[in-house]
């Protein structure tokens, strides 16, 4: 059955992790729903890549972080934050591509 990552998770965010990375948190509403998203592998470099147009090698890190039924993905921003042409100094409007993901749970 498809699942909205939106039905799963209390929280979706980005913020910066300093001037060149960007990360996106997924907070899940409960350890259940956690657990079956991440046994079921489907979030993966490529998804997000797919979901951001870059390749999945850009993707620097995913990690599943147990004791918040959380997980972190980390990759580069596309522009350096604050400099000339930067329209997301905080990087806070970068997690909405991650609205659209659907599970099958």
């Amino acid at each position: 059955m498809k699942q909205s990552i939106c039905s799963l998770a209390q929280v979706i965010r980005s913020k910066n992790a300093g001037p060149y990375e960007l990360v996106l948190d997924i907070l899940f509403k409960t350890r259940e729903d956690y657990q079956r998203v991440k046994a079921s592998e489907q979030l993966t470099p490529q998804l997000i890549a797919d979901l951001y147009h870059v390749e999945p090698e850009t993707i620097h890190r995913i990690v599943w972080f147990d004791p918040a039924n959380a997980v972190k993905i980390v990759m580069p921003r596309d522009i350096i934050s604050g400099s000339v042409g930067d329209n997301d100094v905080y990087g806070a409007q970068q997690h909405a591509p991650l609205l659209s993901i659907q599970f099958d749970l």
